[in-house]
């Protein structure tokens, strides 16, 4: 194979450190891989007027707990393997001990109806943890799936004390049982730069996974540029996904190296509450979804946030509380087979209602497509429509799309974990990229302490985000020393 696996120690099947189901290291492998190369075309317009149709909207209710669920908002939506799954905040008395709770259910479309395991009631799949700091409330879930491991980020409380929401991270294999990470400890709370009226503290958070970096978009109303209502979304970024190292926040400046998650919140990229983030490949854009008088707001900011190549969007139509975006598993927006350059389907799930407790309720469904994103306009902007997505190849195996990459995958359920999507035939404007590597079954995958994993495919180290392929490719972890780690030539993490 090369050098790099000759001196290691084979581990048949998955060793002890590597069942981990949460990314271990952020150190120079695993999912890490920066940006993509610098782009010698010309600088991009702003505020681009963006062409809209078929707005719609479900027209009922789409999505309820059970009967003693008086309140149901804060959604978060994923489409996955032809079923949409969406996680949102209630309360169920029967789910100790009494407090908000995260509830679960799936349908064949945002439309519903949503329901539980077997057709029954939406499950409580989070609820508080006494004594801990989401002793009493958990609610606000952000759901991503990064290769075979599920996070959720959510606000969580030990009570209604002043300032006392902040941010937690629960891991899962499937999205319904879930583990509480970093030690069942919050992985951010209020920074403390201004205390205003609004006693809220942070939470709200909206996670995307991007070229092996995990964005939070989150509410802080101590944050240094929140309005004096304490509205505002502040973005921090890290390839560990509970932010313990690495972490760098977004400021007047654009992303710089902090201490930990508590630092200074500088800039705001949305003046509002519980808003939703995703990535958009053929806009090449971020869109933010938030509430404003006429309904659903988009805004939309470049890769970097340093500019908003299009004018805002409204989705129309009642709202009472904050929209989820309907996006795909790593917290892109979905890519329209149809289309996949030109149209980008924008869809939310929001509360329209009050319910009898005063607290949002009716899930509904709204949403519309923009037409003309101009996806395959240079190659840069091709590279970004595509990248991540999976497809079936002429020869019967799947090619994942990394960066204007095709990898071929010889194993359809390894390409759905590794793919932030897995479309379902072969789209024509990338059927000529060549292949640059394979993928090829019982292909090793390696392990280096504080490193994280990988493949060595064709001399090339490629990042994995943790080892769910392992049995599913067939493979066994075979242990190197972190210094061939570092000394492997790299390539672009697989996941994601």
């Amino acid at each position: 194979m090369s050098a790099l696996l000759i001196a290691g120690t084979m581990v048949a099947g998955c060793s002890q450190s590597s069942a981990q189901p949460q990314a271990e290291g952020t150190g120079p492998g695993g999912i890490s891989g920066g940006a993509p190369p610098p782009s010698s075309e010309p600088p991009r317009a702003a505020n681009v007027p963006l062409a809209t149709t078929s707005a719609r909207e479900s027209g009922h209710v789409v999505a309820a707990g059970a009967a003693d669920a008086v309140y149901n908002y804060g959604p978060t939506v994923m489409v996955e393997d032809g079923r949409t799954r969406m996680w949102w905040c209630s309360q169920y008395g029967s789910a100790a001990p009494p407090g908000d709770d995260i509830l679960y259910a799936d349908a064949g479309s945002p439309d519903g109806p949503f329901a539980g395991s077997g057709g029954g009631a939406p499950t409580a799949v989070l609820s508080g943890s006494p004594g801990n700091f989401d002793g009493v409330h958990t609610c606000d879930p952000s759901v991503l799936r990064v290769g075979g491991t599920y996070y959720m980020y959510y606000t969580g409380a030990a009570g209604d004390h002043a300032l006392g929401n902040a941010i937690g991270l629960a891991t899962s294999t499937d999205g319904v049982h879930w583990t509480r990470a970093n030690g069942g400890r919050p992985i951010l709370g209020p920074a403390h730069d201004v205390h205003r009226a609004n006693v809220y503290g942070s939470g709200q958070p909206s996670a995307v996974f991007l070229d092996g970096w995990y964005y939070l978009m989150f509410t802080d109303t101590t944050g240094r540029a929140a309005g004096w209502n304490g509205a505002g979304q502040f973005v921090i970024r890290a390839h560990d996904p509970a932010f313990r190292d690495g972490v760098e926040s977004l400021g007047d400046n654009g992303f710089t190296p902090v201490d930990n998650t508590a630092a200074p919140r500088t800039r705001s990229v949305v003046d509002g509450f519980s808003a939703d983030l995703e990535w958009s490949g053929a806009l090449d854009a971020f869109a933010i979804a938030h509430e404003t008088a006429a309904g659903t707001t988009i805004t939309f900011w470049n890769r970097d946030f340093t500019m908003q190549p299009y004018a805002p969007l409204v989705i129309p139509g009642p709202w009472k509380e904050g929209p989820g975006l309907v996006r795909r598993p790593d917290g892109h927006a979905p890519t329209s087979v149809q289309d996949p350059c030109g149209t980008v389907s924008l869809d939310v799930v929001r509360a329209t209602q009050t319910g009898g407790s005063g607290a949002p309720t009716g899930l509904q469904h709204f949403g519309l497509d923009v037409h003309g994103a101009g996806g395959c306009s240079a190659p840069s902007r091709t590279s970004a429509t595509f990248d991540g997505v999976a497809m079936p190849s002429p020869d019967r195996t799947i090619d994942l799309y990394r960066r204007g990459e095709r990898i071929r995958i010889d194993r359809r359920s390894v390409a759905a974990v590794l793919a932030g999507e897995l479309v379902d035939r072969q789209l024509p404007q990338v059927a000529k990229l060549p292949v640059k590597t394979r993928l090829r079954s019982g292909a090793t995958v390696v392990h280096a302490y504080g490193r994280g994993f990988g493949m060595v495919l064709d001399g090339i180290l490629y990042g994995l985000p943790d080892t769910s392929i392992v049995k599913l490719n067939g493979s066994g972890v075979l242990e190197i020393d972190p210094q061939q780690w570092d000394a492997s030539a790299r390539g672009l993490p697989l996941g994601g």
